[in-house]
């Protein structure tokens, strides 16, 4: 089955934690180190960018009997990626000023005002993305994947797992505009619980994929 919703996961887990240590680091107003920043951003801003784009674009699940997956797992990565790769480009040209700037919140904040409206929008559709995983009982995984497919015979066991990761993955979005507005405060710090959180489930669910798919796979030979 041609999927790699291995890689997206660990991609996305590892961009999420990044955005919140970048996030404290431009609220509390310590040194950070631009091109660093950059790269790491850009690295994984261009996987989940070409993933995203080849799954949303080919529907490579269509013919495998999860053609939902293409949306759930495409979509979210693709547009997550072009954010990423986006934050890094500016990074790379104008993250220096960042350092010299005396009200560096408030360049922030009127920086990424104008797409905020865009994570607010994806976080309007994780909150769809997990609402359908506890309608249809999606996620699920077959008998034959090792770890996850013991709980075969729950499927919402799963479907709850990873529905309550897009919620917070997409609560954390919709809150972002309004952190911008307050530039920092409460809001923030719930922020940056659901997506330190969501980020840690997905990288570490992600590198447990690499066994359970691997081994599904092989039982499927």
């Amino acid at each position: 089955m041609p999927t790699y919703n291995t890689i997206m996961s660990l991609c996305a887990g590892v961009a999420l934690l990044l955005v919140v240590v970048l996030g404290r680091l431009l609220l509390t107003g310590r040194p950070i180190v631009p091109d660093a920043w950059a790269m790491g951003f850009g690295a994984l801003g261009l996987i989940l960018f070409a993933t995203g784009l080849h799954m949303t674009l080919a529907w490579p699940l269509a013919g495998q009997g999860f053609p939902f997956d293409n949306i759930i797992f495409g979509e979210p990565a693709l547009g997550f990626g072009v954010l990423l790769l986006f934050a890094a480009f500016y990074l790379w040209k104008r993250g220096a000023a960042l350092e010299t700037d005396a009200d560096r919140r408030g360049s922030v904040a009127a920086l990424a005002t104008p797409v905020s409206l865009l994570v607010f929008g994806l976080g309007l559709a994780c909150l769809a993305i997990a609402a359908a995983g506890w309608k249809y009982t999606l996620f699920a995984a077959p008998p034959q994947e090792p770890i996850s497919g013991e709980f075969a015979d729950q499927p919402m066991l799963e479907a709850s797992f990873m529905s309550s990761l897009y919620v917070l993955t997409g609560v954390g979005a919709i809150l972002f505009p309004f952190v911008l507005r307050q530039r920092g405060g409460a809001l923030a710090w719930v922020v940056g619980a659901c997506w330190t959180i969501a980020g840690l489930a997905f990288l570490l669910f992600g590198a447990l994929n690499y066994f359970t798919h691997i081994g599904l796979i092989v039982n499927t030979m």
